[in-house]
């Protein structure tokens, strides 16, 4: 398969799973736990976080079309293997920390997959030097969302009993 056709598997498919990894709990202002934390200051606006992750999946699915379509290239095999495994840690962060509350084992999972990102970086810089390039904002965004993640714990050392307060309207 030519890098175009592998391009038009691994984006769509990588977005596509990003954004259903979104859907399974309600993220961002929408989640009333969420909005209960107290949160540091360097949090960015809501609109940001859907506006860079679309950006960064599409970056990665690019960044594994090329790597997938550079048949019999050292490192491909493990570059695959530790990209798939960062994306599963990736898929279940969300659930984890907006779902289940769990701001301590969500910093872990992020951690971890940052350190993943950084092996697949490299074992796909012995690939295609450019899929390396494209995984780099993503490394820099799980950077700080992992700081973001570790300063929320830390300003709300009970959020994972923290209960939200009811949303109402009021009808006249």
């Amino acid at each position: 398969m030519s890098f175009v056709r592998w391009a038009m598997v691994t984006v769509p498919s990588i977005l596509l799973l990003g954004f259903l990894a979104g859907q399974v709990v309600p993220v961002g202002n929408e989640n009333g736990w969420y909005r209960a934390l107290a949160k540091p200051a360097l949090t960015p606006a809501g609109w940001v976080f859907p506006v860079v992750w679309s950006a960064l999946y599409v970056m990665m699915g690019l960044a594994l079309a090329l790597v997938l379509n550079a048949r019999g290239a050292p490192a491909r095999g493990i570059g695959i293997a530790l990209f798939l495994a960062q994306f599963a840690l990736n898929l279940s962060w969300t659930p984890l920390f907006f779902g289940a509350h769990r701001v301590g084992l969500a910093l872990l999972v992020i951690v971890a997959m940052t350190l993943l990102t950084i092996a697949t970086t490299f074992a796909f810089a012995r690939v295609r030097k450019a899929a390396a390039w494209l995984l780099v904002p993503y490394m820099v965004w799980i950077s700080f969302a992992s700081v973001l993640t570790l300063r929320i714990g830390q300003l709300n050392p009970d959020a994972e009993t923290l209960v939200p307060f009811p949303q109402t309207t009021q009808m006249l």
